[in-house]
Protein backbone atom coordinates (compact mmCIF):
# COMPACT_ATOMS: atom_id res chain seq x y z
CA UNK A 1 0.00 0.00 0.00
CA UNK A 2 2.76 2.41 0.99
CA UNK A 3 4.66 1.55 -2.20
CA UNK A 4 1.61 2.19 -4.36
CA UNK A 5 0.98 5.50 -2.58
CA UNK A 6 4.57 6.56 -3.17
CA UNK A 7 4.21 5.77 -6.90
CA UNK A 8 1.03 7.87 -7.16
CA UNK A 9 2.67 10.82 -5.39
CA UNK A 10 5.74 10.52 -7.59
CA UNK A 11 3.58 10.50 -10.70
CA UNK A 12 1.65 13.57 -9.54
CA UNK A 13 4.88 15.39 -8.71
CA UNK A 14 6.29 14.62 -12.15
CA UNK A 15 3.12 15.80 -13.84
CA UNK A 16 3.13 19.02 -11.81
CA UNK A 17 6.75 19.65 -12.73
CA UNK A 18 5.97 19.04 -16.40
CA UNK A 19 3.07 21.53 -16.36
CA UNK A 20 5.22 24.10 -14.56
CA UNK A 21 8.01 23.64 -17.08
CA UNK A 22 5.58 23.96 -20.00
CA UNK A 23 3.98 27.06 -18.50
CA UNK A 24 7.35 28.66 -17.85
CA UNK A 25 8.45 27.82 -21.38
CA UNK A 26 5.30 29.39 -22.87
CA UNK A 27 5.67 32.52 -20.78
CA UNK A 28 9.30 32.78 -21.78
CA UNK A 29 8.47 32.37 -25.45
CA UNK A 30 5.78 35.04 -25.32
CA UNK A 31 7.88 37.29 -23.13
CA UNK A 32 10.72 37.21 -25.66
CA UNK A 33 8.66 39.11 -28.25
CA UNK A 34 10.01 40.65 -30.31
CA UNK A 35 13.15 38.64 -31.03
CA UNK A 36 13.51 39.67 -34.69
CA UNK A 37 12.61 42.61 -36.97
CA UNK A 38 8.96 43.58 -37.40
CA UNK A 39 7.40 44.53 -40.74
CA UNK A 40 4.57 47.05 -41.07
CA UNK A 41 2.88 46.56 -44.44
CA UNK A 42 1.34 49.56 -46.21
CA UNK A 43 -0.92 48.61 -49.10
CA UNK A 44 -0.33 51.92 -50.92
CA UNK A 45 2.64 53.68 -52.54
CA UNK A 46 5.22 55.61 -50.56
CA UNK A 47 4.43 59.27 -49.91
CA UNK A 48 0.75 59.04 -48.98
CA UNK A 49 -0.73 59.71 -45.55
CA UNK A 50 -0.84 56.04 -44.56
CA UNK A 51 2.79 55.57 -45.57
CA UNK A 52 3.83 58.66 -43.62
CA UNK A 53 2.06 57.36 -40.50
CA UNK A 54 3.57 53.90 -40.87
CA UNK A 55 7.09 55.32 -41.05
CA UNK A 56 6.44 57.58 -38.07
CA UNK A 57 5.25 54.66 -35.95
CA UNK A 58 8.05 52.41 -37.17
CA UNK A 59 10.50 55.06 -36.00
CA UNK A 60 8.87 55.31 -32.58
CA UNK A 61 8.22 51.60 -32.04
CA UNK A 62 11.77 50.44 -32.84
CA UNK A 63 13.49 51.78 -29.70
CA UNK A 64 10.58 50.73 -27.52
CA UNK A 65 10.61 47.16 -28.82
CA UNK A 66 14.40 47.07 -29.14
CA UNK A 67 14.07 45.69 -32.66
CA UNK A 68 14.12 47.24 -36.10
CA UNK A 69 10.68 48.01 -37.54
CA UNK A 70 10.55 48.28 -41.32
CA UNK A 71 7.81 49.54 -43.63
CA UNK A 72 7.02 47.52 -46.74
CA UNK A 73 4.78 48.89 -49.50
CA UNK A 74 2.68 46.16 -51.16
CA UNK A 75 0.39 47.99 -53.55
CA UNK A 76 -2.42 47.14 -55.94
CA UNK A 77 -6.13 46.31 -56.19
CA UNK A 78 -7.24 49.25 -54.03
CA UNK A 79 -5.07 48.11 -51.15
CA UNK A 80 -6.45 44.59 -51.00
CA UNK A 81 -3.22 42.92 -52.16
CA UNK A 82 -1.22 44.21 -49.22
CA UNK A 83 -4.10 43.68 -46.80
CA UNK A 84 -4.66 40.10 -47.95
CA UNK A 85 -0.92 39.42 -47.60
CA UNK A 86 -1.07 40.36 -43.92
CA UNK A 87 -4.31 38.43 -43.39
CA UNK A 88 -2.50 35.28 -44.56
CA UNK A 89 0.71 35.94 -42.59
CA UNK A 90 1.87 34.07 -39.49
CA UNK A 91 -0.02 35.62 -36.53
CA UNK A 92 3.15 35.94 -34.44
CA UNK A 93 3.20 39.74 -34.34
CA UNK A 94 6.05 40.17 -36.81
CA UNK A 95 3.86 41.14 -39.78
CA UNK A 96 1.45 44.02 -39.19
CA UNK A 97 -0.76 46.22 -41.36
CA UNK A 98 -1.23 49.97 -41.06
CA UNK A 99 -4.35 50.62 -43.07
CA UNK A 100 -7.00 53.28 -43.73
CA UNK A 101 -10.68 52.41 -43.53
CA UNK A 102 -10.41 51.39 -47.17
CA UNK A 103 -9.52 48.01 -45.68
CA UNK A 104 -13.22 47.65 -44.80
CA UNK A 105 -14.62 49.16 -48.00
CA UNK A 106 -12.53 47.80 -50.89
CA UNK A 107 -13.62 44.14 -50.63
CA UNK A 108 -17.24 45.30 -50.92
CA UNK A 109 -16.53 47.21 -54.13
CA UNK A 110 -14.09 45.03 -56.04
CA UNK A 111 -15.44 42.33 -58.30
CA UNK A 112 -14.90 38.73 -57.24
CA UNK A 113 -11.88 36.95 -58.67
CA UNK A 114 -9.33 39.64 -57.83
CA UNK A 115 -7.31 37.07 -55.90
CA UNK A 116 -7.04 39.43 -52.95
CA UNK A 117 -10.17 38.74 -50.96
CA UNK A 118 -10.44 38.75 -47.17
CA UNK A 119 -13.03 39.23 -44.45
CA UNK A 120 -12.04 42.37 -42.58
CA UNK A 121 -13.96 41.39 -39.44
CA UNK A 122 -12.63 37.86 -39.16
CA UNK A 123 -9.23 37.72 -40.88
CA UNK A 124 -7.46 40.38 -38.79
CA UNK A 125 -6.61 41.09 -35.17
CA UNK A 126 -7.39 44.73 -34.28
CA UNK A 127 -4.48 46.33 -32.40
CA UNK A 128 -5.27 50.07 -32.15
CA UNK A 129 -6.81 52.94 -34.05
CA UNK A 130 -4.17 55.47 -35.06
CA UNK A 131 -6.10 58.54 -36.13
CA UNK A 132 -8.95 60.18 -38.04
CA UNK A 133 -9.13 62.56 -40.99
CA UNK A 134 -11.73 64.66 -42.73
CA UNK A 135 -12.27 64.50 -46.49
CA UNK A 136 -12.45 67.59 -48.68
CA UNK A 137 -13.72 68.55 -52.11
CA UNK A 138 -10.68 70.07 -53.86
CA UNK A 139 -10.31 71.49 -57.37
CA UNK A 140 -7.50 72.70 -59.58
CA UNK A 141 -7.32 76.50 -59.41
CA UNK A 142 -7.16 76.66 -63.18
CA UNK A 143 -10.75 75.46 -63.42
CA UNK A 144 -11.96 78.79 -62.10
CA UNK A 145 -14.29 76.96 -59.72
CA UNK A 146 -14.50 78.82 -56.40
CA UNK A 147 -17.43 77.15 -54.64
CA UNK A 148 -19.38 73.92 -54.63
CA UNK A 149 -22.33 75.40 -56.51
CA UNK A 150 -19.93 76.28 -59.36
CA UNK A 151 -18.71 72.69 -59.44
CA UNK A 152 -22.25 71.34 -59.55
CA UNK A 153 -23.24 73.75 -62.34
CA UNK A 154 -20.19 72.79 -64.40
CA UNK A 155 -20.91 69.09 -63.88
CA UNK A 156 -24.52 69.47 -64.97
CA UNK A 157 -23.30 71.31 -68.06
CA UNK A 158 -20.92 68.48 -68.89
CA UNK A 159 -17.83 70.61 -68.29
CA UNK A 160 -16.58 68.59 -65.31
CA UNK A 161 -16.67 64.87 -66.04
CA UNK A 162 -14.11 63.16 -63.79
CA UNK A 163 -12.71 63.11 -60.26
CA UNK A 164 -9.51 61.49 -58.99
CA UNK A 165 -9.28 59.06 -56.06
CA UNK A 166 -6.49 56.97 -54.54
CA UNK A 167 -8.27 53.81 -55.63
CA UNK A 168 -11.49 51.86 -56.04
CA UNK A 169 -13.25 51.32 -52.74
CA UNK A 170 -11.44 54.14 -50.96
CA UNK A 171 -13.41 56.51 -48.71
CA UNK A 172 -12.80 59.11 -51.42
CA UNK A 173 -14.53 56.86 -53.96
CA UNK A 174 -17.49 56.43 -51.63
CA UNK A 175 -17.58 60.19 -51.03
CA UNK A 176 -17.62 60.88 -54.76
CA UNK A 177 -20.64 58.68 -55.28
CA UNK A 178 -22.45 60.07 -52.24
CA UNK A 179 -21.82 63.60 -53.52
CA UNK A 180 -23.06 62.66 -57.00
CA UNK A 181 -26.28 61.41 -55.43
CA UNK A 182 -26.77 64.41 -53.16
CA UNK A 183 -26.02 67.00 -55.85
CA UNK A 184 -27.88 65.22 -58.64
CA UNK A 185 -24.82 65.02 -60.88
CA UNK A 186 -22.66 62.34 -62.49
CA UNK A 187 -18.90 62.80 -62.27
CA UNK A 188 -16.98 59.61 -63.04
CA UNK A 189 -14.18 58.27 -60.88
CA UNK A 190 -10.59 57.97 -62.14
CA UNK A 191 -8.89 55.59 -59.68
CA UNK A 192 -5.15 55.83 -59.03
CA UNK A 193 -2.76 53.65 -57.05
CA UNK A 194 -2.59 55.95 -54.04
CA UNK A 195 -3.04 59.59 -53.08
CA UNK A 196 0.22 60.94 -54.47
CA UNK A 197 -0.34 60.11 -58.16
CA UNK A 198 -3.97 61.23 -57.96
CA UNK A 199 -2.95 64.63 -56.60
CA UNK A 200 -0.19 65.01 -59.20
CA UNK A 201 -2.74 64.70 -62.00
CA UNK A 202 -5.16 67.14 -60.37
CA UNK A 203 -2.36 69.69 -59.98
CA UNK A 204 -1.37 69.06 -63.57
CA UNK A 205 -4.92 69.61 -64.78
CA UNK A 206 -5.48 66.12 -66.19
CA UNK A 207 -8.38 65.69 -63.73
CA UNK A 208 -10.21 68.79 -62.41
CA UNK A 209 -11.42 67.63 -58.99
CA UNK A 210 -10.57 65.22 -56.21
CA UNK A 211 -11.94 64.17 -52.85
CA UNK A 212 -8.99 64.00 -50.51
CA UNK A 213 -7.59 64.35 -47.00
CA UNK A 214 -6.37 67.86 -46.24
CA UNK A 215 -2.81 67.03 -45.25
CA UNK A 216 -2.12 65.54 -48.65
CA UNK A 217 -2.92 68.84 -50.39
CA UNK A 218 -2.15 71.47 -47.72
CA UNK A 219 1.06 72.69 -49.40
CA UNK A 220 -0.73 73.04 -52.75
CA UNK A 221 -3.60 74.91 -51.14
CA UNK A 222 -1.00 77.14 -49.55
CA UNK A 223 0.69 77.98 -52.85
CA UNK A 224 -2.63 78.46 -54.64
CA UNK A 225 -2.45 75.45 -56.97
CA UNK A 226 -5.51 73.79 -55.43
CA UNK A 227 -8.71 75.17 -53.90
CA UNK A 228 -10.66 73.40 -51.12
CA UNK A 229 -14.41 73.91 -51.58
CA UNK A 230 -16.00 71.95 -48.73
CA UNK A 231 -15.45 69.27 -46.10
CA UNK A 232 -17.55 66.11 -45.81
CA UNK A 233 -17.88 66.14 -42.04
CA UNK A 234 -20.45 67.06 -39.42
CA UNK A 235 -18.36 70.08 -38.45
CA UNK A 236 -15.59 72.17 -39.93
CA UNK A 237 -12.06 70.86 -39.74
CA UNK A 238 -9.64 72.50 -37.25
CA UNK A 239 -7.02 72.25 -39.99
CA UNK A 240 -9.10 74.38 -42.41
CA UNK A 241 -11.71 76.21 -40.32
CA UNK A 242 -12.70 78.59 -43.14
CA UNK A 243 -13.86 75.76 -45.40
CA UNK A 244 -17.62 75.06 -45.02
CA UNK A 245 -19.14 71.62 -44.61
CA UNK A 246 -21.19 70.15 -47.43
CA UNK A 247 -24.16 70.01 -45.06
CA UNK A 248 -23.86 73.77 -44.47
CA UNK A 249 -24.10 74.26 -48.23
CA UNK A 250 -27.23 72.13 -48.50
CA UNK A 251 -25.71 68.82 -49.64
CA UNK A 252 -26.98 66.21 -47.21
CA UNK A 253 -25.90 62.66 -46.38
CA UNK A 254 -22.33 63.05 -47.59
CA UNK A 255 -20.75 62.78 -44.14
CA UNK A 256 -17.75 60.50 -44.47
CA UNK A 257 -14.22 60.50 -43.13
CA UNK A 258 -11.06 58.46 -43.08
CA UNK A 259 -9.33 56.62 -40.25
CA UNK A 260 -6.14 54.63 -39.91
CA UNK A 261 -5.46 51.61 -37.73
CA UNK A 262 -2.83 49.03 -36.86
CA UNK A 263 -3.93 45.45 -37.51
CA UNK A 264 -2.38 42.01 -37.50
CA UNK A 265 -3.38 38.57 -38.79
CA UNK A 266 -6.17 36.83 -36.89
CA UNK A 267 -5.28 34.86 -33.76
CA UNK A 268 -2.34 37.01 -32.66
CA UNK A 269 -1.24 36.25 -29.06
CA UNK A 270 -3.21 38.39 -26.61
CA UNK A 271 -0.08 39.50 -24.75
CA UNK A 272 1.54 40.69 -28.00
CA UNK A 273 -1.60 42.64 -28.89
CA UNK A 274 -1.62 44.25 -25.42
CA UNK A 275 2.03 45.19 -25.71
CA UNK A 276 1.60 46.80 -29.13
CA UNK A 277 -1.63 48.54 -28.10
CA UNK A 278 0.05 50.03 -25.04
CA UNK A 279 2.98 51.32 -27.09
CA UNK A 280 0.69 52.82 -29.76
CA UNK A 281 -1.42 54.65 -27.17
CA UNK A 282 1.69 56.02 -25.46
CA UNK A 283 3.22 57.11 -28.77
CA UNK A 284 0.01 58.94 -29.70
CA UNK A 285 0.46 61.14 -26.62
CA UNK A 286 3.99 62.23 -27.54
CA UNK A 287 4.00 65.97 -28.42
CA UNK A 288 6.30 65.52 -31.42
CA UNK A 289 4.08 62.75 -32.78
CA UNK A 290 0.94 64.87 -32.37
CA UNK A 291 2.72 67.71 -34.16
CA UNK A 292 3.90 65.50 -37.02
CA UNK A 293 0.43 63.97 -37.42
CA UNK A 294 -0.99 67.50 -37.62
CA UNK A 295 1.20 68.19 -40.67
CA UNK A 296 -0.91 65.64 -42.57
CA UNK A 297 -4.12 66.75 -40.82
CA UNK A 298 -4.54 63.57 -38.79
CA UNK A 299 -6.15 63.75 -35.34
CA UNK A 300 -4.76 61.10 -32.93
CA UNK A 301 -7.26 58.45 -31.85
CA UNK A 302 -5.97 55.47 -29.85
CA UNK A 303 -8.06 53.28 -27.59
CA UNK A 304 -8.50 49.58 -26.93
CA UNK A 305 -8.55 46.82 -29.59
CA UNK A 306 -12.22 46.19 -28.79
CA UNK A 307 -13.05 49.79 -29.71
CA UNK A 308 -11.37 49.37 -33.07
CA UNK A 309 -13.20 46.10 -33.61
CA UNK A 310 -16.55 47.85 -33.08
CA UNK A 311 -15.54 50.64 -35.48
CA UNK A 312 -14.65 48.12 -38.18
CA UNK A 313 -17.96 46.30 -37.68
CA UNK A 314 -19.96 49.55 -37.84
CA UNK A 315 -18.17 50.70 -41.00
CA UNK A 316 -18.64 47.33 -42.66
CA UNK A 317 -22.38 47.49 -41.99
CA UNK A 318 -22.66 51.09 -43.22
CA UNK A 319 -20.60 50.64 -46.36
CA UNK A 320 -22.23 47.37 -47.30
CA UNK A 321 -25.52 49.27 -47.40
CA UNK A 322 -24.05 52.21 -49.35
CA UNK A 323 -22.33 50.02 -51.92
CA UNK A 324 -25.54 48.09 -52.52
CA UNK A 325 -27.78 51.17 -52.58
CA UNK A 326 -25.68 53.12 -55.09
CA UNK A 327 -24.38 50.15 -57.05
CA UNK A 328 -20.78 51.20 -56.41
CA UNK A 329 -18.43 48.80 -58.12
CA UNK A 330 -14.92 48.83 -59.46
CA UNK A 331 -14.44 48.61 -63.21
Amino acid sequence: MKSARRKVLATLAAATALVATATTGTAFAQGSYPSKPITIVVAYPAGGDVDVLARLFAEKLAPRLKQSVVVENRTGAAGTIGSAYVARANPDGYTLLLAPNTVAIAPLVLRSGTGASYDVQHDFTPVAQIGTQSLFVVVNKGTGIAKVSDLVARAKAGKVETYATPGNGSPMHIMGELFNKSAGIKISQVPYRGLAPAIVDVIGGQVPVTYVTYGAVAQYVGNGSLVPLAVADLKRSPFAPNVPTLAELGYKDVEIGAWQALLGPKNMPADVVRMLNTHVNEILKMPDVVARMATIAVTPAGGEPATLSKLIAADTTRYTKIVKEFGIQAD
